[in-house]
């Protein structure tokens, strides 16, 4: 249960489709896997099934327009 009110603080769902806006890998499709112990920061799945740890603030939603973000 605390999984899930964390990630719905982050703004984030389990399965959504991300995109990092920011960061080194600026431009990298992911899907939104959990957040870590520490909120800051989540695992996504990157293409080829690799799953990463980022900053949340690096995350936006795939498709959101530009003036949202």
């Amino acid at each position: 249960m605390i999984r899930s009110i964390r990630t719905v603080a982050a703004g984030f769902g389990i399965g959504d489709k991300v995109v990092l806006a920011e960061g080194p890998y600026q431009g990298t499709l992911g899907v939104f896997l959990t957040l870590k112990q520490d909120v800051n920061w989540a695992e996504i799945e990157e293409p080829q099934h690799k799953v990463r740890t980022h900053p949340v603030r690096w995350l936006r939603h795939a498709g959101q327009p530009a003036a949202a973000r």
